[in-house]
């Protein structure tokens, strides 16, 4: 039962990373824009929340002000920054949106200061159900995997099964043509990158009750995030699911059986200490082994 207790855990956190991975997929493998203060619209949709939770006490409010802030706030970098560096290169993008991390991470500092925010969970998420005889699971992690899962499914119909999707996929590849046929391309990416942001806000407010809300939080989940869409693949909704979910679960499994494993054959002390360094590069270790076999791919296709 432990295993299955740790497997849906990965899953919880890989559905998280997710919501994080599938915003920045949309930003940065569909537009081009490398955009590094994506987690920070992650950091301004936790406060948000957090700010609202305890000024009114609505679970409901404070997600609704999460979403807003945080899609808000990515409508504003785009227009103001953003719209500049698409016909720039990708140098240009990175300067630009890690001024805009600094720039977000001290008006933070300087409005609510360094103290970490601890959100209350829910009166009616507080409690475990019983999945199976001697396996019981928090409501809130299970709540956290049925938004992943539910927004998983929305967004790969809206990307596959619209006109606005087929519009996003037009503009990405065919950007002159698209606005040849009278589309308003500028205003097109502006959607995106809010959808985008509000992914990031979305996993921020669900993320709170779990972690600590604090200035430069985002940056810590924005680098995870960059691994879920390089495994996935650049631009891949579908890619950055199986990515993140993939992600979660080695993170997970690693850092609650690693340490078990190695005290079978090294005395605990350095036990503890290998499986702390190994858990917390296995995600990357993944990320590794993915672009390996990707390029033995590419090396047979070429011979």
């Amino acid at each position: 039962m432990i295993i299955l207790e740790q497997i849906l855990n990965g899953v919880q956190f890989g559905l998280t990373l997710f919501l994080m991975s599938a915003g920045l997929t949309l930003i940065f493998g569909i537009m081009g824009v490398i955009n590094l203060a994506h987690g920070s619209l992650y950091m301004i949709g936790a406060y948000a929340a957090a700010l609202t939770a305890v000024r009114t006490g609505s679970v409901w409010l404070a997600l609704v002000g999460g979403l807003a802030a945080a899609a808000l706030g990515g409508i504003v970098i785009e227009f103001a920054v953003v719209r500049r560096l698409y016909a720039r290169n990708h140098l240009d993008q990175v300067l630009a949106t890690f001024a805009l991390v600094l720039i977000i991470n001290q008006g933070a500092n300087m409005l609510l200061g360094r103290q970490p925010l601890f959100v209350a969970m829910p009166p009616a998420l507080s409690g475990s159900v019983t999945l199976l005889p001697g396996l019981t699971y928090p409501v809130y992690r299970l709540l956290v995997i049925a938004v992943g899962a539910t927004v998983a499914a929305g967004l790969f119909a809206m990307i596959h099964g619209t006109r606005i999707g087929m519009l996003v996929r037009a503009g990405a590849t065919h950007r002159q043509m698209v606005r040849a046929l009278g589309v308003n391309v500028a205003l097109l990416y502006t959607a995106v990158f809010g959808i985008g942001a509000l992914l990031a806000g979305l996993a921020g407010v669900i993320a709170g009750p779990i972690t600590s809300v604090q200035v430069g939080m985002g940056e810590q989940v924005l680098i995870l995030a960059f691994v879920v869409v390089v495994i996935g693949g650049l631009g891949s909704v579908r890619g950055a699911f199986f990515g993140a979910i993939a992600a979660g679960l080695v993170d997970t499994l690693s850092r609650a059986f690693l340490p078990t494993l190695f005290r079978q054959i090294m005395d605990g002390s350095n036990a503890d200490a290998l499986a702390s360094g190994m858990s917390a590069i296995s995600i990357y270790l993944l990320m590794a082994l993915v672009l390996l076999m990707r390029s033995q791919d590419l090396l047979a296709e070429k011979s």
